[in-house]
């Protein structure tokens, strides 16, 4: 009987592939869930709304 030497030969570049892929969705997870290791930047906002009063129009009382 002849002896199979090809242990998997062919799964190596699909091996590659997907270790390639798990590389960049970790890569992608970091930065989505650690934000790039950046501190937060806090922002103070101050918002002032000065409105000038508004008035309606007189109206006449003639018909």
């Amino acid at each position: 009987m002849a002896e199979n030497t090809n242990s998997g030969g062919g799964n190596t570049g699909l091996a590659f592939i997907v270790g390639g892929v798990v590389v960049v969705l970790a890569i992608i997870a970091y930065f989505v869930f650690a934000r790039g290791g950046m501190t937060p930047e806090t922002k103070e906002v101050n918002v002032d709304v000065d409105l000038p009063e508004v008035a309606a129009p007189a109206v006449s009382g003639g018909n």
